[in-house]
């Protein structure tokens, strides 16, 4: 069943994303290729506005794509531009592309690697182990408290109106995916409880309201 898959990489067109899934097929690596681009173009300019690919895999698959991506990207690096970016990057700034490499491709993390290695700053499979376990840390803290979303998800529930209802179900069960494929809650365990009153108090209220809204029509 697709619950079992988690979304990997989004793509902007589907020949990127269709290119990808072919490089897992080739490796057996099972996966989902999701269509979640807006039905409508609000601009109507015809332009990759809304439009969005998602490739999914097993959780289970995440550390072997990863493995995949890098073995392809070592490859890759040698056809690289003389003017490309990162060329031109410190080492303390390479060394952050390696640390929070879930906000870059494989080949940017690839490259950095090589860049510090040329440089004389190798950094260990050791040490890039530890980096990946104090990032996957940081990222698993939850967000700060949202005590402005909280005060409108108290207000909107209390005026009836289905956003308390989906504020409160926001807070409560939002998760976010960490590199290493788990996934963890995005609020803090206080903030999941005061969306869980704004969600049971949005339900009652916006019966409540209907309620009132039925009787007044027939009095």
């Amino acid at each position: 069943m697709n619950e079992d898959f988690i979304t990997f990489q989004k793509f902007n067109d589907q020949y990127s994303a269709k290119q990808f899934g072919k490089l897992l097929s080739d490796q057996n690596i099972k996966y989902v290729l999701e269509d979640n681009s807006l039905s409508f173009d609000p601009t109507f300019a015809n332009n990759n506005f809304g439009t969005e690919y998602c490739i999914k895999i097993k959780n289970d698959d995440f550390e072997k794509v990863n493995i995949l991506l890098e073995e392809k990207s070592e490859i890759e690096i040698s056809e690289i531009d003389k003017d490309y970016y990162l060329l031109s990057f410190s080492d303390e700034e390479l060394i952050d592309v390696i640390a929070k490499s879930d906000e870059w491709n494989k080949f940017d993390v690839s490259l950095a690697k090589k860049l510090l290695r040329e440089r004389g700053q190798e950094i260990t499979p050791l040490k890039i182990e530890e980096i990946k376990k104090q990032r996957i840390t940081e990222l698993s803290k939850p967000e700060k408290s949202q005590s402005g979303y909280i005060i409108l998800g108290y207000i909107t529930a209390l005026l009836g109106g289905l956003l308390g209802v989906f504020v409160g179900w926001h807070l409560l069960t939002y998760k976010k995916v960490l590199p290493d494929g788990n996934r963890v809650y995005v609020y803090s365990e206080n903030d999941r409880k005061q969306g869980n009153r704004i969600l049971v108090l949005g339900l009652v209220f916006f019966i409540f309201w209907f309620g009132v809204k039925i009787l007044f029509r027939f009095d």
